[in-house]
This record gives C-alpha cells, structure tokens and sequence, in this order.
C-alpha cells in the first residue's frame, strides 16, 4: 500500500511537471481561494489583538456619563442635542451615593494649539481631569509625574504631555520644568506620558495634553468640549452597577418616574458589539469570496481532470492490462488532484504569509497561527479530493479492450 502510494506520487508529480503551464494556470483559483482564507483569517486575528488593545484604554470596568451615547444611540439628534450638559460637580454626589463605585473622576476637553519658542503643535487635545485620573484610565506617567489633588483643586498652570507631543515641542532637551503656551496661557511641564498608541485606528492617545479639571475650568469658560464622568466599578457587577448608576443620575438631574433619561451611560460594550457585526460582516464576505475561488478552482481542477483521464486512456488500458486494479486507478488521479491543489495551497500560504509579514511591519501586529495554516493546506488538499473524484472513477471504469482500442 505504501509502495503504491508512492509510485502514484511519482506519476503524479511527473504528469504535472510535464504539463507546468497547465498545472499553472489550474492551481489558479486554488492559491486565490487560500490566500482569501488564510490571509483573512490572520487580518481579523490582529485587528482582535489591536481592538483588544484599544479597549483597554476604556476600562472593562468603566462607566461613563455623558450627554451623547456612544455609536449613535437610539434618539434622533436634535432630542440628543437638546439634553442638558453633563455637570461635573455629579462626580461627588454619585461616589457618596453609590455602593459599587470605587473610583469617580471627572473630565473635560477640547482642542487648543501649543507653542513652545519658535516650535509649535496644532489641533492637540487638552484634557482636563481630576487628580485621581490614573486611577480610571491606563495613562502611565514615563518620566515626572502627575499632578496632586492639591495642584487640581487650586487650578495650578503644570501640564503633561503625550509622548507626540513631547517630541514635536521638545526634540532635543528635556521638557520637565518648561513653560509652554496653551494660546496664551502658560503651563509649567510636570511630567510626559507613556506612549500610548491609537484607539481603535483612528485619534492617537499620544497627542494629548493632560492638565487638571480646576485649571481647565478656569482658562477655557463656557460649555463648549466634552464633558465626563467616569466611575469605575467591580468588572463582575458592571450591570448591576448602571442600573444603579443610571437611578443616581436620575434622581441628582431631577427627573420624575416615567420621563426618558436625558443623559448616557457609556460602557466598552457598545464598541464591541458594534466591531462584532463588522468583524462578522467582513469574515462573511471573506468567506463568500473563498467560497467562490475554491469552487472555481475545483471546477478548473475537476475539467483538467477529466482532460487528462481521456488524454491517458491508453495508459490506463496499459497497466490494467498489466494488473492495475480499478481503485489503483482512481488513486492515481486522486493523488494527482490533490497534489495539485496541495501544491496551489503551498504557493498561496507563502504569498499569505509575505503579505502578513509586510502588513505587520507597516501596518499592525498579524501574525499567522499554525492553525491557520494548516487549515490552508487541508482545505486545498479537500478541494482536491472531491475536484478529482469524479474524473477518478471515470478512468477506474474504463474497460481495458476499449481503452487499449483508443486512438
């Protein structure tokens, strides 16, 4: 059996070599279709790892209050637009009156241009935050250090700034203990931030600028920017702690039973549930794509196939006539269908794996698991199997007196 095995091999691999263009152009569809699946499967695995990264920016076990939900919400705009702004004085209300919170902290932003001498930095986002910030959110203090409840509630001009930031105003010396301008306010740099990197692929953390919430309060007046609460609560109570969350709210805004809230509780979720319906979207297409490759590919494979059986039927009259049984045969070109597609699946992981090599050096981490892998190649080899079937079982029943007739 082993033997057999081999020697089908052999033919096999000596039948494609002789026919190369042939073999070429019928492996086709097979390297599309496995580049589609391979190449998919690895892009939605490290755009996972990126989201995941994202997401810990927000915190699984934050809660946020806000004016305007996340991913749109289901009111009309102009009802959202008309919601009263978020008071951020609530922060204190809401950690004494709520059991699941254990850290509140209050926000503030909008965007302002730097300038330090002759250098500047345009459109960067001053946050403005209470002391105990760090305690909500994943910002690392690199080098310095944050700013004390003290310096916040007395409105201290210090300031920290992204790591972009840092570089673009402070290329070639040490920033801590400079003054940079806000407009034409000035701040004293306490400290720069860990790099953070993007969130989600699209603003960069790392070019913001943290100051406290009593100095932003100060400098930029009105009701312009977003306003925050964040109350960070046990990740395994999270829903009891919005229920509870939303009915402090309620009563701190004085709204009676029966009124609609006219405010947000944002969580994590509403991203994920939104990326999980892209993510579905796109693998399904993905697969509707692989779908229609490798059915292409098999139907290519399977004509091929039956080309070669009426090609060979001299052969196959040969060495039935020498003792080849019929299920000889059919390995025969079993093998060669699979060897095909084998070898179409081999090509296209190479060129999936260059791509994911390219992709995660310019792009994003998207490394190809063995799994994947894998996969790739016994799909392609299944594909095989079922293209050549029926050209196989042509060629085993053939009778011998006709095919050795066969001109």
């Amino acid at each position: 059996m082993k033997s057999f095995f081999w020697e089908n091999l052999r033919i096999a691999l000596a039948e494609l070599w002789g026919h190369k263009t042939r073999s070429i152009l019928t492996g086709t569809g097979i390297v599309i279709g496995i580049i589609a699946v391979s190449l998919m499967s690895t892009l939605i695995n490290g755009v996972d790892g990126l989201f995941e990264e994202s997401m810990k920016f927000l915190g699984r076990g934050n809660l946020y209050v806000e004016k305007w939900p996340w991913m749109g919400g289901g009111d009309d705009w102009w009802t959202l637009r008309n919601r009263p702004r978020i008071e951020l004085d609530m922060a204190d209300e809401i950690k004494e009156r709520s059991q699941y919170a254990l850290v509140v902290a209050a926000e503030r932003g909008r965007s302002a241009n730097l300038s330090y001498k002759d250098l500047s930095a345009e459109n960067i986002y001053i946050h403005g935050v209470t002391a105990n910030y760090p305690e909500v959110s994943t910002v690392d203090v690199e080098f310095g250090r944050f700013f004390t409840d003290s310096e916040d509630r007395t409105g201290s001009p210090v300031v920290l700034l992204g790591s972009e930031v840092a570089k673009t105003l402070f290329p070639h010396e040490n920033p801590i203990d400079k003054m940079i301008f806000a407009g034409s306010k000035r701040f004293r740099v306490i400290g720069v931030l860990a790099e953070m990197g993007q969130f989600m692929g699209s603003f960069s953390n790392d070019t913001q600028v943290i100051i406290p919430l009593e100095t932003f309060n100060k400098i930029f007046h009105g009701p312009w920017g977003r306003r925050s609460i964040t109350v960070k609560v046990p990740e395994h109570l999270v829903e009891e702690a919005k229920e509870e969350l939303r009915g402090v709210v309620r009563v701190l805004r004085g709204l009676k039973p029966g009124e609609p809230d006219n405010f947000a509780i944002n969580q994590q979720n509403a991203f994920r549930e939104s990326y999980q319906g892209i993510k579905m979207a796109i693998g399904g297409t993905g697969m509707i794509i692989t779908a229609l490759s490798l059915l292409v590919g098999g139907i290519g494979i399977a004509n091929i196939m039956f080309v070669s059986v009426k090609e060979r039927t001299r052969e196959i009259g040969v060495r039935k006539a020498l003792g080849a049984t019929s299920s000889q045969i059919q390995g025969q070109f079993l093998i060669e269908a699979m060897v095909i597609t084998a070898s179409g699946g081999l090509v296209g992981l190479i060129i999936s794996t260059l791509i994911s090599l390219a992709i995660s050096k310019f792009l994003f981490p998207a490394t190809m698991s063995f799994g994947v892998a894998f996969m790739a190649i016994a799909l392609s080899a299944v594909v095989g199997l079922f293209a050549g079937l029926a050209p196989a079982r042509k060629g085993a029943k053939l009778d011998p007196i006709e095919a050795l007739r066969y001109e």
